[in-house]
């Protein structure tokens, strides 16, 4: 058995260091530099995968402010609709009232003319007197009435009538369309030569007035009780 003293120098470095390496290690130590390599490849590929992760996240849900600004403007939409679809529902209510309003009087007038017309009538203007009433008929009313104004004006020429008619009351009976009746209560003072002066007479008559264009005319009369 050689010395220890005999081995060389480097052959004793060379001799430690391997039975360094044939020695065991302790398995803490060694699990712990594992975990630590795989640790630290871990760390290198983290922030590649947290990219590719993000952009497949789905958008963030628009937050309460914005919400509650959408369904702010969505109700001042249907606000402002509907209160349009009411100032145009209003303003044509508005426009058909005016325009009934408008018949109504048109025919109230024109009934109260025509029964002035037919009970105002002078000999001696006769023709003017009757052309007057057929220019304000219509219809059957107009047809029945020319067919007897010659022999009536030849009647009141011959007995020198004069009758002044004045209405007293008027008002539109009923509607239908654009026709309407009007009831009209009138006084007549009537003259005739060679006879005493009569006392005035009251005549109630529903005149029949039917718009035709722009204007109104009387379509039928009748004298009622």
């Amino acid at each position: 058995m050689a010395d220890e003293a005999d081995v060389p120098a480097d052959d004793v470095g060379t001799a430690s260091a391997a039975n360094e390496a044939a020695e065991p290690q302790d398995p803490d130590t060694a699990t712990k530099a594992v975990d630590d390599e795989a640790g630290d490849a871990a760390a290198e590929d983290q922030p590649d995968a947290a990219q590719e992760g993000a952009g497949d996240q789905p958008e963030a849900a628009p937050t309460p402010a914005r919400s509650h600004a959408r369904l702010a403007l969505v109700i001042g939409s249907a606000v402002v609709v509907a209160l349009g679809a009411l100032t145009g529902w209003l303003g044509f209510r508005a426009y058909q009232a005016q325009q009934t309003d408008r018949l109504q009087q048109l025919l109230v007038q024109v009934g109260r003319q025509g029964a002035t017309n037919l009970t105002t009538i002078d000999y001696e203007h006769a023709d003017a007197d009757v052309q007057r009433i057929l220019d304000s008929a219509t219809g059957q009313f107009y047809d029945d009435f020319d067919k007897r104004s010659k022999p009536f004006i030849d009647v009141v020429k011959q007995a020198q009538s004069k009758s002044v008619g004045t209405v007293t009351e008027a008002g539109l009976e009923s509607v239908n369309g654009d026709e309407g009746q009007v009831l009209v209560a009138v006084t007549v003072k009537t003259s005739n030569r060679g006879a005493a002066e009569q006392q005035p007479r009251a005549w109630r008559m529903r005149l029949t007035v039917k718009k035709v264009g722009d204007e109104a005319k009387v379509a039928k009369v009748e004298f009622v009780p």
